[in-house]
């Protein structure tokens, strides 16, 4: 432009760090950039271990700021992991924030930096999770009460980036029991639950059952009513375990009276093998405006009190409006020990929301008014934890810990007599995965006989990192007496490092990436400790995308320590990859940020190709013309002049053969004509039967066929009697005529003879006169009485 017509921009350069949610100044200088690429440097120390994102923004002056086009590829980010010794995040409760400030001292102790973070301040993007070798779940919940209103608690999003850092990027997970973990904090039947070495869920039959819920659901009212109805309901029917019971009391306008939306008699059916039939019943569910609230509670409770759960618990989501409850209904209530929690949405001023309050306070239950429909899955999550309690064992007088034989021929109970360990008071059942790399260590001793569901500490490699689980807590409330104990430090310090990810041999590997074109190329340069190259290395990676999908790299040495590997980014975002150099090498965490998709960069034009093209000749020796690239289109009358379709150009002509086309048609012809050779194909009788078949009128044609069968039979059965007529009166003349042997002898003679003259005397092909036939040759017993007259003739002359 006028303003820069060297191609020059004046502005400042601004960068900026964020470790973790802390945003941090670096340097902000004065640049002036030049057409293509510019390089600048910048001096600064990092004195911790941890991932550092790095923000690159420029600001042109304000001069030039309404020339630039794309604004969006002004900006550039770039994040880089800090190594440092062990490290490990703990997430705890924000409702009991605190809980395990002791158990972290302790491991600081032992040599492990800790970092807290809380439920209310979880992390966002997976790279903040690299900088950690090992993540702590210490008693927390999915879902918890923040005292505001709206739970916090782990989105699906995040319990994904938990799992996939633990699989694909080699981080270990570590999950402590509570009266918040594992089925007891809501986690049943999500993504942390298939990387856990246990289920959180009772799959066992001897076991009672442990809850029931009960949803009424009216919030018809609500913007998206139905949709934020179902999802909540699935949510909640996710949450619970195989052996708790569920209902939904729907209604209907239709019907004109609530009811269950599984047609059972006590409406209250278990989950085990009915979730997915439950899922589907609430996909289709379409509740109406409830009129009151008397009908439906009280058929929830006459469902909830058939059903044999040891914690009854009842969700109502609804605007207010309805009749509200009387005091005998609400005392039953409280009399079958079934706490009822309300949610309030789309409330008409208190007149809606009081009913629900205090229906809540009434039978011990909890109040939420939801403005925002997105905080109703977490509620109902929260909510259905009530039901989970029962899974939690507790002993007053203590149980003991009984060592497997598993625990035997692994790292993390080495110098540990687990005999020896105090006793603990409570632990959360779950159910052992049935999978040979799961090690079953540690089990309680009540029952003694169910190892199945009574495990204590479990470990196993899930991917390439390590999850383990204690069901038990860190001695905040189950295992208090632990911490007098010589072997507490111990435990929980070999337990977390043996999570850890693993540091064995000393070397140095340099990673760098590289993103051209969409493109991403990763290169690890190996050396030892004698700075000599490492070669005929099996490097193996794997990495997440910003989407979270797991991929897999190839790498492939190029040159002496150098390896490489390419792949496509298809969308913007952070891209992360752990790298495993070989056995007994350290695993490698490293990524790249594609800050902006490749359509916002601002690319010269290429013109050597330009012009390659445009030099290239027609067969009658015309090129075509290259413009000049100061030459705008719009607002330039030179360009009018380089019209690209002037006349005069040569037309372009294709030539191709045709000999496989008339090949095949050749063949095509050959083979009709030895089919028409061969095949004899009835034509007429073909047409005959199509025209009898497609043309004639149905009712006619099965008259005829019905008159012309009558018609044959009734000329057969004349035949016959004719016939019969005259093989008796033949009979008879034989006999009388007497003659060698009897009657019967001597015909059989006649119709032989006749026969032999028959076979002779070649039949005649055309009659020329009909009328010259004698009327006894059209008979053939005629033929034969006259063969028998001759006969008796000759016989008589002899």
């Amino acid at each position: 432009s006028e303003k820069n017509p060297d191609g020059k921009v004046a502005g400042k350069l601004k960068l900026t760090q964020r470790i973790g949610k802390r945003d941090e100044l670096v340097d902000e200088i004065p640049v002036e950039l030049d057409p293509g690429k510019n390089v600048f440097t910048f001096s600064h120390r990092i004195d911790q271990s941890a991932v550092v994102t790095f923000d690159a923004t420029f600001i042109p002056d304000a001069e030039f700021a309404g020339a630039d086009a794309i604004a969006r590829n002004n900006e550039a980010s770039a994040f880089t992991h800090i190594r440092g010794e062990g490290r490990v995040l703990l997430i705890e409760d924000s409702d009991h924030a605190g809980e395990f400030d002791q158990f972290s001292e302790r491991l600081r102790a032992g040599g492990i930096e800790v970092e807290n973070m809380r439920l209310d301040e979880l992390f966002t993007t997976p790279a903040e999770l690299m900088q950690y070798d090992s993540i702590i779940l210490a008693n927390v919940p999915r879902v918890t009460d923040t005292g505001t209103g709206t739970p916090a608690g782990f989105s699906d999003d995040q319990i994904r980036m938990l799992v996939a850092n633990c699989e694909e990027l080699g981080c270990g997970l570590v999950m402590l029991g509570g009266d918040r973990s594992f089925g007891a904090g809501g986690w049943s039947n999500s993504e942390l639950e298939k990387a856990m070495p246990v289920d959180f869920q009772i799959k066992n039959d001897k076991i009672s059952a442990v809850g029931a819920l009960a949803l009424m659901m009216h919030a018809s009212e609500m913007a998206d009513g139905n949709f934020w109805q179902n999802k909540i309901a699935r949510e909640a029917i996710k949450v619970l375990g195989p052996m708790d019971y569920c209902g939904v009391v729907d209604w209907s306008d239709m019907g004109g009276k609530p009811k269950w939306l599984w047609t059972i008699p006590s409406g209250v059916d278990q989950v085990s093998q009915n979730r997915d039939r439950m899922l589907a019943l609430v996909g289709r569910m379409t509740p109406g405006d409830m009129p009151d609230f008397n009908a439906p509670m009280r058929l929830a409770l006459a469902g909830l009190a058939k059903s044999p759960a040891s914690m009854k618990h009842m969700i109502i989501i609804s605007d207010g409006d309805p009749t509200a409850p009387t005091a005998a209904l609400i005392q039953q209530f409280r009399d079958a020990k079934v706490m009822i929690t309300t949610v309030a949405v789309g409330t008409h001023g208190p007149a809606g929301s009081t009913p629900l309050k205090r229906i809540a306070d009434q039978t011990g239950g909890k109040y939420y008014e939801v403005t925002d429909p997105r905080a109703l899955p977490k509620i109902y999550q929260r909510e259905a934890r009530r039901v989970s309690k029962p899974v939690i064992k507790t002993s007053e007088s203590g149980m003991s810990v009984i060592e497997l034989p598993a625990a035997n021929r692994t790292e993390l109970l080495q110098g540990i007599e687990p005999d020896q360990l105090p006793p603990f008071f409570g632990y959360v059942m779950t159910t052992v995965k049935q999978n040979p790399l799961v090690e079953q260590l540690l089990i309680a001793n009540d029952p003694g006989d169910n190892t199945e569901n009574t495990t204590l500490l479990a470990a196993w490699r899930f991917g390439v990192g390590r999850a383990v689980a204690f069901t038990s807590d860190g001695g905040h409330q189950w295992t208090t007496p632990w911490y007098s104990s010589e072997f507490y430090d111990k435990f929980f310090t070999q337990m977390v490092r043996y999570s850890m990810r693993p540091v064995t041999q000393s070397a140095n590997f340099a990673v760098s990436t590289d993103v051209r074109d969409n493109r991403v190329r990763v290169v690890v340069n190996a050396m030892n400790e004698d700075d000599d190259f490492i070669n005929f290395l099996n490097v193996m990676a794997s990495g997440v995308d910003p989407a979270m999908n797991s991929f897999d790299l190839e790498f492939s040495q190029t040159a002496p320590g150098r390896y490489v590997a390419e792949f496509d980014a298809q969308s913007a975002g952070n891209y992360l990859f752990s790298i495993f150099p070989g056995e007994g090498y350290e695993r490698l965490t490293t990524g790249i940020s594609v800050p902006w998709s490749n359509e916002y960069s601002d690319r010269e034009s290429n013109l050597a190709l330009l012009q390659q093209l445009a030099a290239l000749s027609t067969p009658r020796g015309v090129s075509g013309t290259a413009a000049d690239p100061a030459v705008t289109v719009v607002n330039n009358e030179s360009a009018v002049r380089l019209d690209p379709f002037r006349p005069g150009l040569a037309q372009t002509v294709s030539v191709q053969t045709i000999w496989p086309l008339l090949l095949v048609l050749c063949g095509l012809t050959l083979a009709g004509d030895v089919f028409n050779r061969r095949v004899a194909i009835p034509v007429r009788e073909g047409i005959s039967y199509l025209r009898e078949r497609f043309f004639s009128r149905g009712d006619d044609g099965a008259a005829a066929r019905t008159v012309a069968i009558e018609r044959l039979k009734s000329r057969k059965s004349e035949i016959d009697r004719e016939v019969e007529s005259k093989r008796s009166q033949l009979k008879f003349d034989i006999d009388d005529q007497g003659g060698k042997g009897s009657g019967r002898d001597q015909l059989a003679r006649v119709l032989a003879e006749e026969r032999e003259r028959e076979l002779e005397t070649p039949p005649a092909r055309d009659i020329e006169d009909p009328s010259k036939v004698k009327p006894e040759d059209a008979d053939y017993t005629s033929r034969l009485l006259d063969a028998k007259r001759k006969a008796q003739k000759r016989r008589e002359s002899e």
